[in-house]
């Protein structure tokens, strides 16, 4: 009987020995996958970032040679919209740019400016007066001594207003009373690196174009349009006063746009401000968005 409980006790601890073993390599196996799962997420992240940076150092290639391109001439002669097309690091991009001054600064535009573009995006005449009030109420300072209308206004919403110059036209967003549709059709068309007042109808946007008909008081349309601005609206040249006039209006920032694409068929976007500057610094970068989604064309719908 001792030998039977010998060979007995060998072939238990042979079957607890395969187990073991067995879970053993269950565990190894699960490692492997672990493993193999995160070697391939990690080879992902890497892909991403690589092209995260190339696509920095490619958008950072875009802004200098426009900035060269900008700086080889004086305020006089510089071009106020241009494009380019280049190639490098197996990536083709493109490269438009425009001035500022083709679009209406939050921080200068009058009232009836402000209005006569609501007007034209499709608001209601005395709702885009409004509108325009609000926002000239947000970037002026209260003088002292006097009761701050504008900030009970912003009570209920639980924030106060700037009072002082808007830092980004997302600010827009936050002006009491603006339906937020509204707002997302006037993006396009407004800025706060203008610097000024006036804008070159030459480079402005359509909709920019009729808003400064309607805010001049020039006769306007059955539609509320002005006058011959149907040629505008379809891609005609401007009217011939617009061709012959010389504009006033200069900004020394410029909106570029940035397109490139990659050999492996990737594809970014990116947009950039930069103000032009001095031979020291020829340019500083004022705002950088990457990823850019290309907005739809807002077809004007003015009212009387």
């Amino acid at each position: 009987m001792g030998a039977f409980g010998d060979i007995g006790r060998l072939r238990a601890n042979r079957g607890f020995v395969i187990v073991a073993v067995l879970w053993i390599l269950l565990a190894l196996s699960s490692l492997a996958i672990i493993f193999s799962a995160y070697l391939a997420a990690s080879a992902r992240a890497l892909a991403a970032s690589d092209i995260s940076l190339q696509t920095e150092a490619l958008v950072s290639a875009g802004l200098e040679l426009t900035a060269y391109q900008l700086t080889l001439t004086d305020d006089k002669t510089r071009p106020r919209q241009g494009a380019f097309h280049f190639g490098l690091d197996d990536a083709s991009i493109g490269v438009t740019f425009t001035s500022e001054a083709g679009r209406i600064d939050l921080n200068y535009a009058s009232k009836e400016m402000m209005s006569a573009l609501f007007v034209v995006l499709g608001a209601d005449k005395d709702a885009a007066s409004e509108y325009a009030d609000r926002i000239v109420g947000w970037r002026t300072r209260p003088t002292p001594g006097s009761e701050n209308v504008e900030a009970a206004r912003y009570n209920a919403l639980g924030y106060s207003p700037r009072q002082g110059l808007l830092t980004h036209v997302n600010e827009l967003a936050l002006v009491a009373g603006i339906p937020e549709a509204l707002v997302d059709r006037a993006l396009p068309f407004v800025t706060v690196f203008n610097g000024g007042a006036d804008v070159d109808p030459k480079i402005a946007a359509p909709e920019v174009v009729l808003a400064m008909d309607r805010a001049s008081g020039k006769p306007q349309d059955g539609f509320g349009r002005s006058t011959g601005a149907a040629d505008v609206i379809s891609g005609a040249a401007q009217t011939q006063t617009q061709q012959g006039a010389v504009s006033t209006a200069q900004s020394p920032c410029y909106r570029i746009a940035i397109s490139i694409r990659f050999r492996n068929g990737h594809r970014t976007t990116s947009e950039a401000v930069i103000a032009l500057g001095d031979k020291v610094e020829p340019y500083r970068v004022l705002s950088w968005q990457n990823d850019v989604e290309p907005r739809s064309p807002v077809l004007p719908r003015g009212r009387g």
